[in-house]
């Protein structure tokens, strides 16, 4: 059985729901963070991972 859970990537800037990810929690305590393109934004900013 996958231990892989859904998280959520909101933008840190204005705080939209832009990506979808998924992550093993079994192996990855840490919150994730990822610079992806913002489009409300319009450039790259850092996503952090929220709860659901």
């Amino acid at each position: 059985m996958s231990q892989d859970q859904l998280i959520k990537l909101a933008c840190s800037k204005c705080a939209r729901i832009n990506y979808w990810s998924r992550k093993n929690r079994k192996l990855v305590e840490r919150k994730i963070e990822l610079k992806k393109y913002c489009r409300w934004c319009k450039k790259h900013m850092v996503h952090k991972e929220t709860k659901k």
